[in-house]
């Protein structure tokens, strides 16, 4: 595998760069270095910031409004995008459902919603879980009946990422049983203002809101709202994991914590861990090699994308590398922090969040609240487990 970039993918680099430390909101990036959490708002502008400049999605072809880029160069942009802090796009339009527009959707479907996922004008959140049908995602329950040109929803999903902000969410729903459970499960797209649509957030372990429970009670969807044919959803979804689970690398986001970490580590007011404890010294190093294979298993699995190829089976194996090398590294930050990193502000939202943790090291109250939050890492998008069995059924095992 050449790792070298040519001279053009050099200068690349730099226009991207450049445009980061001068052209993309500040006060955003700001933020991140503050500890605080993005608002909706805050998350929008930065979309239509890399909207405005054509960089907004990467991954589309050109005739979607993409901008054209090799591999190599969506690679580079992350890159420098996650160097400099600025936050990841929102998934679920960008990333998950429209590959899945694009690909199996009409041409009045794309028109309609391709356009305004592009230019962060409307959030998507996706409906796959429900309770009692995580992992197992085809245990799924909710129901849809057609009812003339409507399909009329029942049913719930739950750990709704970013539901709240959401416009619209995609929806596996059931709506034929059958003998094999992958079979009679339709792919339906939901305004999330229509009557019958409820949101109840869901806080986690950090304090924070990012997931919801969303309540779908007699809701009418028109029949012109399925993508592609009733009662094929799985094999959508299938095509939409593939997708996901490739999009939780952030090879360079984790590099940014591994620096934040040592210079948090020598500016310690107990002095430099990483150089007095030979044993958190050590975890250090494993955490880094087991990151440089990370992003080794990241160029493999994007390896199909160059010939236009969607990604394969093998996303599985990023998938339990990536989650895992998250928690690893937030581990890290708590064994820093030790008796500092109990006491953590739920609510990052003000400038002033710090107010009364003047004593506290600035990375131990974000650093302890990110190891709460990587914990569902490992479960989301399918668990670790699940994808290790996919593995093995690969292999013949």
């Amino acid at each position: 595998m050449n790792l070298d970039l040519s001279p053009d993918d050099e200068r690349f680099r730099q226009e991207v760069r450049s445009y980061f430390e001068t052209g993309y909101p500040q006060d955003i990036l700001a933020k991140v270095r503050n500890g605080q959490r993005l608002t909706k708002a805050d998350l929008r502008a930065s979309e239509q910031a890399l909207s405005a400049k054509g960089w907004l999605a990467p991954g589309w072809p050109e005739a979607y409004g993409g901008p054209g880029w090799t591999v190599t160069q969506r690679f580079i942009f992350d890159e420098e995008l996650e160097r400099v802090g600025a936050p990841n796009v929102s998934p679920m339009g960008l990333l998950y459902v429209a590959p899945v527009i694009m690909a199996f959707g009409t041409q009045a479907q794309k028109d309609r919603w391709l356009p305004d996922i592009l230019a962060s004008r409307v959030f998507w959140a996706q409906g796959y879980s429900e309770p009692g049908a995580g992992s197992d995602l085809a245990s799924l329950r909710t129901a849809a009946v057609l009812d003339g040109d409507h399909y009329v929803v029942n049913g719930e999903k739950t750990w709704t990422s970013l539901g709240h902000h959401a416009e619209w969410i995609f929806c596996l729903v059931r709506t034929q049983t059958t003998e094999r459970k992958q079979e009679g499960i339709t792919f339906l797209c939901i305004d999330m203002a229509t009557p019958g649509v409820q949101v109840t957030p869901i806080i986690s372990i950090d304090g924070g809101h990012s997931l919801n429970r969303v309540s779908l009670q007699d809701v009418r969807v028109p029949v012109e709202n399925r993508i592609g044919e009733e009662g094929r959803g799985w094999t959508y979804a299938r095509h939409l994991l593939s997708h996901e689970r490739t999009s939780y690398a952030h090879v360079a986001a984790k590099r940014r914590q591994m620096e934040s970490l040592k210079a948090a580590s020598a500016a310690a007011p107990w002095g430099d861990l990483l150089e007095s404890q030979g044993g958190l010294r050590r975890r250090f190093a494993e955490v880094e090699i087991g990151l440089t294979a990370l992003e080794m298993t990241t160029y493999r699995a994007l390896a199909p994308l160059s010939s236009g190829q969607a990604p394969g089976d093998e996303a599985s194996i990023l998938k339990i590398h990536a989650t895992e090398t998250a928690q690893a590294i937030t581990e890290l930050f708590v064994n820093l922090a030790g008796d500092y990193g109990e006491p953590y502000f739920e609510n990052r939202f003000r400038e002033d969040w710090r107010a009364g943790l003047e004593d506290i090291p600035a990375f131990a109250a974000p650093g302890v609240a990110e190891y709460f939050q990587t914990r569902a890492q490992t479960i989301y998008g399918g668990t670790n487990e699940i994808q290790r069995n996919i593995i093995a059924r690969q292999l013949g095992l």
